[in-house]
């Protein structure tokens, strides 16, 4: 078994994936990729790309088959995981902040001046990344 993992790293590492990458959680992408469009949300300069943005979070955070899933939208998660949320949900204070990154996230869609999109957004994107930090120390305390 041991060997296995190692031709497999080896193959990784060959093809350039670094061992950051191989040791990455979906759980740790999906907060990863929603908090960058979160970021992205706060700093665009239209509601219609915020909310493009905050499509974004949401599909991230809730999945393929959550509640508010937009495949219209796109998915940047694709391939990550079952969705933040439904993925952390044996992490109750993780599961918290990304349930309230999901609620600042619906509330910018909601918005309809550009000032109160980027204030949820950034509300979101504060709380994705507070999660981001959590997920981590999951991962390095190898939880």
């Amino acid at each position: 078994m041991k060997k296995l993992l190692a031709i497999g790293i080896t193959a990784a590492l060959a093809s350039g994936l670094s061992f950051a990458a191989i040791a990455q959680s979906g759980i740790t992408r999906e907060v990863s990729t929603a908090h960058a469009h979160a970021a992205m949300a706060q700093g665009a300069s239209s509601v219609s790309m915020s909310h493009t943005h905050l499509h974004h979070v949401i599909n991230c955070l809730v999945g393929p088959q959550g509640h508010g899933f937009d495949a219209a939208a796109g998915n940047p998660c694709k391939g990550q995981g079952n969705g933040a949320l439904p993925d952390s949900a044996n992490n109750h204070a993780l599961h918290r902040k990304l349930q309230n990154a999901l609620s600042d996230a619906r509330a910018g869609l909601k918005a309809s001046s550009l000032g109160d999109v980027h204030k949820d957004a950034a509300k979101a994107a504060a709380a994705l990344q507070a999660g981001s930090m959590k997920s981590d120390s999951m991962k390095s305390s190898g939880s």
